[in-house]
């Protein structure tokens, strides 16, 4: 019986601290939505977030110095886009819709012409999508690794959970992030740090 009373008392510690990981790990993601998932990238270069509103664009735009807004959900008729252009028109920062979607692997083609507008677009940038976590978190890292010379293995930490990407094989649709990075690894030889 006192081996029984050990396995029992073992069990309820491992499950007291699986739920208190839980409690963290949701507190933390409730945190990422609650601040907008905004985050610096690159100082002065690139910075990242989750839809913004009209005042916290102006916000970045002031505090940041953004010249380019590029927004991963594509161009539509939704009222939040509408006060995006609007804000972006109004400030005089360039706009740029890339439609992508964090639950289809991105083609080693598009990421090509995604990596073009990271080169030529005026800096700072704010990248985001709607929750800035997964499409965000994959154009973070090709902007850290291909734009910003950052060794792979450092800028991969752009998608991951740190920013509420979820990335699990089979269990996460936003997995595709991570498989259209891995493609995109092997066309461009990534090398990571030393």
């Amino acid at each position: 019986m006192a081996i029984l009373g050990r396995i029992r008392k073992i069990m309820r510690y491992a499950v007291a601290c699986f739920l208190v990981g839980l409690l963290f790990f949701g507190g933390h993601l409730a945190l990422l939505q609650a601040t907008g998932n905004f985050h610096t990238v690159i100082p002065g270069q690139l910075y990242r977030s989750a839809q913004p509103s009209g005042a916290q664009l102006e916000t970045y735009v002031h505090q940041y110095g953004i010249k380019t807004i590029v927004n991963l959900r594509g161009s539509n008729d939704q009222p939040w886009y509408q006060e995006e252009t609007a804000v972006a028109r109004r400030l005089g920062v360039q706009h740029i819709d890339f439609r992508m979607s964090a639950t289809k692997i991105l083609t080693v083609d598009k990421a090509i012409a995604l990596i073009d507008i990271m080169k030529t677009a005026p800096r700072p940038i704010l990248v985001h999508c709607m929750s800035g976590a997964d499409r965000t978190g994959l154009f973070s890292l090709i902007y850290s690794y291909e734009v910003a010379g950052v060794p792979g293995d450092v800028a991969e930490w752009q998608l991951s959970v740190l920013f509420g990407h979820i990335g699990v094989p089979y269990l996460s649709a936003s997995f595709a992030m991570d498989r259209s990075w891995q493609d995109l690894e092997h066309h461009l030889d990534v090398k990571q740090g030393g």
